[in-house]
């Protein structure tokens, strides 16, 4: 996994869960969130944490689940 692949992924999906960036690449969840750092230090990544669960109310949403993370710069040509 590097960056610019990870670049594709996101600019092809808009918004992806961490869980799924992670199972994508086969990597853990925290080798991959320190991989989207470096995009969000340049600006083209933005985190979002869903404050919503699935929608019920037994907390067994893993929190990965619930970390997105979203493309915002350069659109794919």
């Amino acid at each position: 996994m590097i960056l610019s692949d990870i670049r594709r992924y996101l600019q092809q999906r808009q918004q992806v869960c961490l869980s799924d960036i992670a199972l994508h690449f086969g990597a853990s969840q925290d080798a991959t969130r320190g991989m989207l750092e470096t995009w969000i230090r340049k600006g083209k990544v933005r985190r979002l944490v869903s404050q919503v669960a699935c929608g019920s109310s037994c907390g067994k949403c893993a929190p990965a689940q619930m970390e997105w993370y979203e493309w915002i710069g350069d659109r794919p040509q």
